[in-house]
């Protein structure tokens, strides 16, 4: 079957699209300086490098093979009937990029915005698993979210699958509503760190022999809050450039985009600022940065359809749930997440993608009936598809290739034990936290 040309955009378009796209790697960025200053110090240059290499393997991998099952809206797809209706669930493109024109086309800034975004995605599972992954199975790991399961939920969403058709096929609204990422990249990310948590275990010293958990704090603040400054000049550029090719809006429309993202981070920070005020007697600075980031995956996925008003409320109530859920994971469910990020990238990136349901309606002359469950099917997928397949994937892969570094080298610091140098050699990083027993 040919593959259909991309529509064709102005160039303007094409260049402020490209222009956006630019930003998101900052977005990258500053979430693996996050991740560095909330690990050990002794996992400093270790958290710096696999943030590099992660996003160097999802890069190829997501060009290699990744677009292939991810496609775009209107292009060559596997296609079955159920129940008489259409269920587009795979797309089929060649690899590498055979017979797509990067000529500045909708696909070819999409593809160009996915390679940059795949690898934010990745991160995300590291600074859950920090200070005990291996390299080498963070690249492998890597592999596969960027080469099948991150490829194969965007297409659905993105991509003109199922998701994306649920209001033409079962008239649920207007379908799956996510035109920032906050499935494809927050939520998919935060899956696949709790999945590494699971399977990785806490880190030594963490919880007590009753059970407890024990405070391990993170070494640079100042790198943490510097990142979040980062996060915030690309997500701007990622949610500019994802409402523009995945939500059609125009140019105009972006001031909106600006205005809301910026307004869903700030409220959600000072959230969580003032419920750690409330519940310590001082504002913890790793949890408010944390509020930030929360409040910019709450945003991703619809910003260009709410109001101020609206994106101001679903900050609040996304700083409150990355404020509060750090606690109740440790004590609960005994999860080990030194970078916040199940608790940041999964349950406020699940609450956006709800709030998009409740509220991108709101101030519309035609409101679409049904869009929230649309959403709650996005996010059963999510939680009900895409959380096993990801614990599997790396299940299996932990067999054949173990994550987890050994008690001598969690000891001794991933950076000396991997890399055979420290990231602060002229300072004494170890400390006598091993002999708590």
């Amino acid at each position: 079957m040919a593959v259909p040309a991309a529509p064709a955009i102005s160039e303007t378009t094409s260049a402020v699209c490209l222009i956006f796209i630019l930003l998101v790697p900052l977005a990258a960025a500053g979430l693996a300086l996050a991740s560095n200053g909330l690990g050990k110090s002794r996992n400093a240059a270790h958290a710096m490098l696999s943030s590099l290499c992660v996003i160097a393997v999802a890069a190829i991998v997501y060009i290699a093979v990744g677009f292939s099952w991810e496609g775009f809206a209107g292009r060559a797809a596997h296609v079955i009937t159920v129940g008489g209706k259409p269920w587009d669930w795979i797309a089929r493109q060649p690899f590498f990029l055979r017979g797509l024109e990067l000529d500045g086309s909708p696909a070819s800034l999409a593809v160009l915005l996915q390679m940059f975004a795949v690898g934010m995605a990745a991160i995300i599972p590291m600074s859950a698993a920090a200070d005990r992954w291996r390299l080498g199975a963070i690249c492998a790991s890597t592999a596969v979210l960027a080469g099948w399961t991150y490829p194969l939920f965007a297409h659905w969403v993105w991509g003109g699958g199922w998701l994306a058709q649920l209001g033409t096929i079962y008239g649920l609204g207007n379908g799956f509503l996510d035109t920032g990422g906050a499935s494809t990249l927050q939520v998919l990310g935060g899956l696949t760190a709790l999945s590494m948590v699971w399977i990785l275990g806490p880190r030594q010293g963490k919880f007590s022999s009753d059970g407890i958990p024990m405070g391990i704090p993170g070494h640079n603040l100042v790198n943490v809050v510097f990142g979040c400054l980062l996060t915030w000049v690309g997500w701007l550029g990622l949610n500019s450039a994802g409402a523009m090719l995945f939500g059609g809006t125009t140019l105009t429309g972006l001031v909106v985009v600006e205005v809301n993202t910026t307004l869903c981070a700030s409220s959600s920070a000072l959230t969580a600022l003032l419920v750690t005020r409330m519940r310590f007697g001082r504002p913890d600075a790793s949890i408010s940065a944390n509020g930030w980031v929360g409040g910019l995956v709450a945003s991703s996925a619809a910003t260009a359809l709410l109001r101020p008003a609206t994106a101001i409320l679903v900050g609040l109530v996304a700083g409150a749930l990355v404020a509060l859920s750090v606690e109740w994971l440790e004590l609960w469910l005994r999860v080990d997440d030194p970078g916040g990020a199940i608790s940041v990238h999964t349950l406020a990136g699940v609450w956006g993608l709800f709030a998009a349901g409740l509220f991108a309606n709101l101030g519309s002359r035609n409101p679409a009936p049904g869009q929230w469950l649309a959403q709650l099917v996005g996010i059963a997928t999510l939680l009900g598809f895409v959380l096993p397949v990801t614990y599997s994937l790396n299940w299996l892969l932990n067999r054949v290739c173990p994550h987890r570094v050994d008690t001598d080298g969690e000891r001794q610091g991933m950076d000396l034990h991997e890399l055979g140098a420290g990231a602060y050699p002229e300072f004494m990083v170890h400390s006598d936290e091993f002999i708590q027993r």
